[in-house]
């Protein structure tokens, strides 16, 4: 099997074992995933995708899901299965690197840093012919499917210009149905406004653009609410 390069085998960390122990004390959460080893290839990138397309965060190999530090014994086949995965999986590619902590026997925590992208939406690519590229986002201490409301504003911030649009009837209904209610989902105000769902989409988007409303990612279905 090929090796990683001689200079990307053992960047040391300067994570002491009780940093590491206190960072691990904390839990899994939006900035933070543990995985025992680096699983399949869709999963690891999945995983990595979701924190470049959030906020940033770290991923730590070598710590099992209730915070125990085990190590990998073979640091070096993990970050090239790691890399090679990251490679052929993610567009565009993400931006990371590896450091690694010794814990014990031998045997080392990898410390993945993933930074909040520029780039965004990253995509996960399809593994068969048939499946489809989805992006990913963080919520808490899991890594889900990004709806096509969070696509849609990440590849606004990519390329953001002026917005513009007409507060007309459905807007001033948005606006009521917030002043009872503080938030809406898309299938809410499609049903409210009898709008397609693809155009009250639209219309949300366009309004968070305008920074009238403000996006909110929820692991059963995002929402908006009003941005002040």
């Amino acid at each position: 099997m090929s090796r990683l390069p001689e200079h990307q085998r053992r960047v040391v960390s300067d994570f002491s074992m009780r940093d590491l122990a206190q960072l691990v004390a904390l839990g899994e959460s939006t900035h933070l995933e543990f995985k025992r080893r680096v699983p399949r290839p869709a999963r690891i990138a999945k995983e990595v995708i979701a924190l470049a397309n959030t906020h940033g965060g770290r991923l730590l190999l070598g710590v099992t899901d209730s915070g125990r530090l085990v190590g990998v014994r073979d640091a070096e086949e993990e970050q090239f299965a790691l890399r090679r995965a990251l490679d052929t999986l993610c567009a565009p590619p993400v931006r990371f690197s590896t450091e690694l902590t010794a814990v014990e026997d031998g045997r080392f925590v990898i410390i993945v840093n993933v930074p909040q992208s520029t780039t965004k939406p990253h995509f996960l690519l399809p593994t068969t012919p048939e499946g489809e590229r989805t992006a990913y986002v963080r919520i808490r201490d899991m890594s889900v499917e990004a709806s096509p409301e969070a696509v849609a504003l990440m590849e606004a911030e990519a390329t953001p210009n002026g917005v513009a649009f007409e507060f007309g009837e459905k807007e001033k209904l948005l606006m009521r149905y917030l002043d009872s209610y503080g938030h809406i989902t898309v299938d809410q105000f499609a049903s409210m406004a009898d709008l397609s769902l693809q155009v009250a989409s639209k219309t949300l988007i366009l309004l968070t653009r305008a920074s009238v409303l403000k996006f909110h990612q929820d692991e059963r279905q995002d929402y908006f609410t009003m941005a002040m």
